[in-house]
């Protein structure tokens, strides 16, 4: 019983430090998600931004060379944003899976927890009987021992 209760003990520790590894591992990659995210909306503001400058520019005087300048930057730029948008949504992604992976580790601790502790339980009720026993038998041999002191006062 007690190499048992040693071997849940030593999973249990396991499955807690997979648990809290894994938590980390998530908070990383959440932190990494709000990053990605973050500059995501700089660059869609920028972009904005960028856009509205060089509309006022443009109904002043519009140079063709300009126009053009304008127009394949813009098409970078949001070609830049909508790749910052993606990786933002696998960061996303890569989060959702890290929970995931957090809650089984953390079901898979917490029912060895439990399974720990019903065999501690166990083996206390075990000991208990046990006990129970010891007492009711040497209570038997003292009321036997009387009883036979007590015949053998009776008969002599």
């Amino acid at each position: 019983m007690t190499d048992d209760l040693h071997s849940l003990n030593v999973l249990l520790a396991q499955a807690e430090r997979q648990r809290d590894e894994a938590l980390a591992e998530h908070l990383k990659l959440d932190a990494a998600r709000r990053a990605s995210e973050a500059q995501a909306e700089q660059l869609v503001v920028y972009r904005r931004e960028y856009e509205q400058r060089w509309s006022a520019e443009f109904c002043r005087e519009g140079k063709i060379e300009l126009v053009r300048c304008y127009q394949g930057f813009m098409l970078r730029l949001t070609q830049a944003v909508e790749q910052q948008q993606r990786l933002a949504q696998h960061s996303a992604t890569q989060v959702e899976r890290a929970v995931a992976i957090v809650r089984g580790h953390d079901v898979r601790a917490a029912a060895l927890k439990k399974l720990l502790e019903r065999r501690l339980q166990e083996g206390h009720h075990v000991a208990m009987r046990l006990e129970q026993k010891q007492s009711d038998e040497h209570a038997a041999r003292v009321a036997w021992l009387r009883y036979a002191a007590a015949n053998a006062q009776g008969t002599l």
